[in-house]
C-alpha cells in the first residue's frame, strides 16, 4: 500500500488477525484430539477481531491520528483562518496524504521566498553600488574644479567663469538624481497621491511634442501621432504624472534614436482602457536588456547614456507612475529596427 490512511491501517490489520485465527480455529476443527467445538471456530476469529479493532482503533486515533491531524492543523493555519483549518481537518479523509501535500507545497513556497530574498539583495546591492557610482562621478567633477579654482584659478578670468559654470552643472545633476530617487521612493510608499481627472491624451501628447520641439530638431528626429489616431482619447489619470510618462518615453526616443529618424505615438481603443504606444525607428535593443531597462539606474551603452545626460531613472520613473495608476507598461524592440513602448490607462 502506498500512503495507508490510518482507517486502512487498522482494517488491514484486524483483517489479517481475524484469518489467520480462523485458519487456526480450521486446523484446531479438523484435529479430533483437540475436541474443539464447531462455534468455535466462529466465534473465537469474531470475537478476537472486534477486540483487535477496538484497540488498534484507539492506539492509532489517540497516538497517530490525532498527532497528525495537531501538525496537520498547525500548518493550515499558518495558511488560512482558524475556521477554515478547522473545516479542513472535518473534511479530510487521508489526513497523512494531505499532511504531504501541504508540507510539498510549504517548502516550494519557501523555495520561492528565498530565491526572491535573493534576488531582492543583489538587487539591493546593484542599487547601492549605482547611486554611489552616479553621485560620485558629478561630487568629483565639483572638488576638481574648486580645487583648481582654489589653487589660483579663481584669479584667472580664462577658466574661473567656466570651472563655475561646469562646477553648479554637476550640482543641478547631483538635484536632478536626488529629486528621481525621491518621487520613486513616494511612488513605492504609495505617498504619492494621485490626482485623478479627465483628460484627451492625444491633446497631451501634442503639448509634450511642442515642449520637445527644440530637442528633436536638434537631433533631426521627426515628432508625429499615428495616422489614424489624432482624434481625441479620454482617459482617467493624473495628467501631470502622464505628462511626466510621456516626456520621459517621447525624450528617451529623441536622444537614443537615429539621426533624420521619427517619434511615433499611436492610441488604441481596449475596451475599458486606452492604450498608448510610444515608437521609434532607432537602434533597437537587445533582448539581453528587455528585461532590465526598467531598473533604476540601468543604462544599456554606459558612455553614450551619460554623455545624452538624464539620471538613468527616467523609465524606472515611468514604471512606477502607470503601475501607481494600476496599470503596466511593456516595451518590445528588434535591433535594428527600434523600440515600441506601451502602457494602458483608465478610459474615461
Amino acid at each position: 500500500m502506498k500512503n495507508p490512511s490510518p482507517r486502512r491501517i487498522v482494517w488491514y490489520s484486524t483483517a489479517t488477525i481475524v484469518v489467520g485465527l480462523a485458519l487456526l480455529e480450521t486446523l484446531a476443527y479438523l484435529v479430533p484430539v483437540l475436541n474443539r467445538p464447531v462455534y468455535h471456530w466462529v466465534v473465537v476469529p469474531i470475537g478476537t477481531g472486534l477486540i483487535t479493532y477496538i484497540i488498534l482503533h484507539q492506539a492509532v486515533e489517540n497516538f497517530i491520528y490525532r498527532k497528525i491531524k495537531l501538525i496537520y492543523k498547525s500548518i493550515h493555519a499558518l495558511k488560512t483562518t482558524k475556521g477554515l483549518a478547522d473545516e479542513v481537518m472535518r473534511t479530510a479523509e487521508d489526513p497523512i496524504s494531505e499532511v504531504q501535500a501541504e508540507v510539498t507545497e510549504w517548502a516550494k513556497a519557501q523555495a520561492q521566498v528565498i530565491s526572491t530574498l535573493q534576488k531582492q539583495e543583489q538587487f539591493r546591492r546593484d542599487f547601492l553600488g549605482n547611486v554611489s557610482h552616479e553621485l560620485k562621478t558629478p561630487i568629483m567633477s565639483i572638488q576638481g574644479y574648486l580645487e583648481s579654482l582654489q589653487e589660483g584659478g579663481i584669479d584667472d578670468p580664462s577658466i574661473n567663469a567656466m570651472y563655475i559654470d561646469k562646477a553648479l552643472r554637476n550640482v543641478e545633476r547631483m538635484i536632478m538624481i536626488i529629486d528621481d530617487l525621491t518621487e520613486i521612493a513616494a511612488l513605492d510608499s504609495g505617498e504619492l497621491q494621485l490626482q485623478m481627472r479627465r483628460f484627451d491624451i492625444c491633446r497631451l501628447t501634442h503639448e509634450v511634442f511642442e515642449a520637445l520641439e527644440v530637442q528633436a530638431d536638434q537631433a533631426r528626429v521627426q515628432l508625429k501621432v499615428k495616422e489614424g489616431c489624432d482624434t481625441p482619447h479620454y482617459v482617467s489619470a493624473d495628467e501631470k504624472r502622464i505628462r511626466e510618462v510621456l516626456v520621459n518615453l517621447i525624450g528617451n526616443a529623441i536622444k537614443y534614436g537615429n539621426a533624420d529618424g521619427y517619434v511615433q505615438v499611436g492610441f488604441y481603443n481596449m475596451g475599458d482602457h486606452i492604450l498608448t504606444e510610444v515608437s521609434d525607428n532607432g537602434p533597437g535593443i537587445a533582448v539581453e536588456h528587455l528585461s532590465r531597462v526598467f531598473e533604476r539606474f540601468y543604462r544599456i551603452d554606459k558612455s553614450r547614456a551619460r554623455h545624452q545626460g538624464g539620471t538613468g531613472l527616467g523609465l524606472s520613473i515611468v514604471k512606477h507612475i502607470i503601475e501607481a495608476h494600476q496599470q503596466h507598461v511593456h516595451v518590445r524592440s528588434t535591433v535594428g529596427e527600434g523600440s515600441t513602448f506601451s502602457f494602458s490607462l483608465a478610459r474615461a
